[in-house]
């Protein structure tokens, strides 16, 4: 599997990967900075965790790889892969609707709450990398 062994880093198309969660203890990087944000990231098997700026961005229980992740002010695109299935809570605009696709399919319409976040729970298949586009309604 294609596990961030820097634990967070910029990939070569400007988009960013993080997280490990073949660790079996936490493992932290704090001020990676990134367009001009600084990112700290918290992973191991069972939470990967992603901040910018102080600030929530990604959570997953288990822990997982994000590869790939851009965001752009109407949408949240990524790849996740992990050991085992897991919930995945992202925050965006508060109190907006998106259309969250998995793997290309439509799974609905979801809102988000007064903080700006959403919580999904996706089936990970060993070996394989999930793709997850979120975008405003």
């Amino acid at each position: 599997m294609a596990v961030i062994k820097e634990l967070i880093r910029k990939e070569s198309d400007g988009t960013l990967s993080f997280g490990n969660y073949e660790f079996d203890t936490k493992q932290k990087l704090s001020d990676f900075e990134y367009e001009g944000d600084l990112y700290k990231v918290k992973t191991f098997k069972e939470i990967t965790k992603l901040e910018k700026n102080g600030m929530f961005v990604y959570e997953s229980v288990p822990g997982t790889t994000v590869t790939e992740m851009k965001t752009t002010e109407n949408e949240m695109n990524f790849q996740v892969e992990g050991w085992e299935d897991c919930s995945i809570t992202v925050e965006l605009e508060p109190d907006t609707e998106y259309k969250v696709f998995v793997d290309g399919t439509n799974i609905g319409k979801m809102k988000t709450n007064l903080a700006g976040k959403i919580s999904i729970s996706i089936e990970i298949e060993p070996e394989k990398k999930t793709d997850i586009q979120i975008v405003k309604y």
